[in-house]
C-alpha cells in the first residue's frame, strides 16, 4: 500500500507532539479483513493512575479535485477502520490526520460537521509546512 503524501510530516509532526511511533503502518486482520492505518502511537499520561494512550491515525491528503469525493473515501475508510479496531484494539482511538489548510477551507461546512458529529470523527490538524500538530479534534 502507497503512503500517503503527508506520511512522512505527520509521523515527524507526531512524534514532535511527544508520541512514540509504535507501528508504521499499523496492521490491522480481524473479522476476516487485513487492512493497514497509516500510524500506531501511544504515550505515557501525566498523571500517574491514567496509564497509556494509544491512538491510530489514517492521514489524508485531500489532493482529487472534489473535496467531496475524498472527504467521502476517506469517511468510508474511519468507519471501517473503527469497526475492525472494536475487535482488534478497542483501547485505541482513531484519528484522522488532516493539513491545516484542508481542514480550514473545508471542514467548516455544514455537511461536513455534521458528518463529523455524527460519526464522532475524531481529527488531528498538522502544519505541513512547520511539521507541527496545531489541533486535535475529539
Amino acid at each position: 500500500m502507497a503512503k500517503d503524501i503527508y506520511h512522512d510530516i505527520v509521523r515527524e509532526a507526531i512524534e514532535k507532539d511527544g508520541w512514540i511511533i509504535t507501528n508504521d503502518p499499523y496492521r490491522l486482520a480481524v473479522l476476516g479483513r487485513d487492512a493497514q492505518i497509516d500510524l500506531g502511537a501511544e504515550k505515557m499520561m501525566i498523571a500517574a493512575d491514567k496509564g497509556v494512550e494509544r491512538i491510530a491515525i489514517e492521514i489524508k491528503s485531500f489532493i482529487n479535485p472534489s473535496f467531496t469525493y475524498d472527504f467521502h473515501l476517506a469517511l468510508g475508510q474511519y468507519l471501517n477502520y473503527i469497526l475492525l479496531l472494536e475487535e482488534q484494539d478497542a483501547e485505541r482511538e482513531l484519528y484522522l490526520a488532516v493539513s491545516q489548510e484542508v481542514y480550514d477551507t473545508n471542514f467548516h461546512h455544514l455537511a461536513v460537521e455534521k458528518a463529523i458529529q455524527r460519526y464522532n470523527l475524531k481529527i488531528v490538524v498538522f502544519d505541513s509546512e512547520n511539521q507541527t500538530i496545531t489541533s486535535w479534534i475529539k
